[in-house]
């Protein structure tokens, strides 16, 4: 009797979006002839030649960037790497950017809803630490990263459910090498600012204890992250 293929092994032999599109980027290349240095295709008419969505194609882009054969450059486009030989390997396959994102709007709206509902002050003080936390130090990567990760935990930790913790970390880990790439290119200033009023307006609605408001910001905070990493 044929056994059952069991949801982690499909995880792992069914390939990800962004590495099928990068995989046809690269033939792309090839039968283009676009040599080292020269640049391809604006995003907006790669994406139509390809027939893919500019989210997967942006995750594509940034996986080959990450292996070494192209470079994105700011304002400029994306250009084959010059590179004499490329990385053998990307990043380790996962989930994408935009596909971790999805996940957690549909889990984390839900989780800010019921943070409000049942918080308690000591659950309350916990967001306020992290959002303090991340207000102080926003300017430095590691220490804001660990700040964001420690907020939106201890606004899981405030549901009352531990299982939901345990899918919102999982989901926090999902954030891999591919995110933070796509973030290196979006990140400023502004964005760290809005991202800090963000948080605010969810500690807020959660401290008010206002269920459809706590929904509404954490919605419009993972809104705007999508919307800024899938701009241009």
């Amino acid at each position: 009797m044929k056994r059952a293929t069991a949801p982690n092994e499909l995880m792992s032999t069914e390939p990800r979006l962004y590495r099928v599109v990068s995989a046809r980027i690269e033939e792309l290349i090839r039968e283009e002839n676009i040599r080292p240095g020269e640049r391809l295709p604006a995003e907006r008419d790669l994406a139509t030649k390809l027939g893919v969505s500019r989210t997967s194609l942006r995750e594509a882009l940034i996986a080959l960037e990450l292996g070494g054969v192209v470079e994105v450059r700011g304002g400029s486009g994306v250009y084959v790497s010059e590179q004499a030989t490329p990385k053998a390997e990307g990043p380790a396959a996962g989930p994408g950017p935009f596909e971790v994102l999805a996940a957690r709007r549909q889990i984390e709206v839900e989780v800010a809803g019921l943070a409000a509902r049942n918080a308690t002050a000591a659950h309350i003080d916990a967001i306020l630490v992290a959002v303090e936390q991340m207000e102080q130090h926003h300017e430095h990567s590691s220490d804001s990263e660990s700040a964001d990760r420690n907020f939106h935990l201890a606004i899981a930790r405030a549901t009352g459910n531990s299982a939901l913790t345990g899918v919102v970390e999982y989901l926090w880990n999902q954030r891999g090498t591919l995110w933070h790439k796509l973030k290196e290119h979006f990140q400023t200033e502004e964005l760290r600012q809005q991202t800090l009023l963000d948080h605010r307006n969810i500690l807020t609605a959660i401290a008010s204890h206002d269920v459809a408001g706590a929904k509404a910001a954490m919605r419009n905070h993972l809104d705007r992250v999508t919307r800024t990493f899938s701009r241009g």
